[in-house]
């Protein structure tokens, strides 16, 4: 928990970004029946049935720091799709950083050895080399700043039926470009002295 919260009130260092990392996931539901557009005087309106059609899984990126997100809509969540997830992190976000401190929770799919798994031994050790994995604390999610981010996407863009992947994936980008136009980040005021004090239970004791 300290690890993560130490990093938090470091300062902003170009070659070594921060980089929060949170997945989620978007229920996709067909309407059964055609809505009725709005009127004047009246509300468009949706019957409650539906179609189920699948789940659209969310990998989410947060760089605190620099109030800038990025989001990748896939149809799984296995090792694979991580760890394409990671060569798009490196190659394509931060291609230029010699490390990236990454926090992220313990998720059996979260793990260098995916790399290995699904990219040759070389290519797998370059990226492995980019990363310097901070994971949370068992029940400690709540720690990574990426899903409070996940939330607001859940409030802001996702609270509504969606058809598709593609349709998803679509409507993610036009949120994400705004909020990073806007800049905008978390203002993040739990600190290690904070938790030594308000989670002083898990601490443990010491009688001298």
């Amino acid at each position: 928990m300290e690890n993560v919260l130490d990093l938090y009130q470091q300062v902003d260092d170009p070659d070594c970004p921060l980089v929060c990392f949170d997945e989620g996931s978007k229920q996709l539901l067909v309407e059964s029946r055609q809505p009725y557009p709005a009127r004047p005087g009246r509300p468009a309106r949706y019957d409650y049935a539906y179609l189920h059609a699948g789940v659209c899984n969310l990998f989410l990126c947060f760089e605190p720091l620099r109030g800038k997100r990025d989001v990748q809509c896939c149809h799984r969540r296995t090792q694979h799709e991580w760890a394409l997830w990671v060569k798009h992190l490196v190659d394509d976000l931060y291609p230029t950083a010699s490390r990236i401190r990454l926090v992220l929770d313990n998720l059996n799919t979260h793990t260098l050895a995916a790399l290995y798994l699904h990219f040759s031994p070389d290519e797998a050790r370059r990226l492995a080399t980019k990363l310097e994995l901070h994971y949370t604390p068992k029940h400690g999610s709540w720690l990574n700043m990426a899903e409070i981010e996940l939330s607001v996407l859940a409030r802001q863009c996702l609270n509504r039926r969606m058809d598709s992947l593609a349709f998803v994936q679509a409507q993610v980008t036009a949120w994400q470009y705004a909020r990073n136009a806007a800049a905008a980040s978390i203002d993040w005021r739990f600190t290690t002295a904070d938790a030594r004090i308000r989670l002083k239970h898990l601490y443990p004791s010491f009688h001298l």
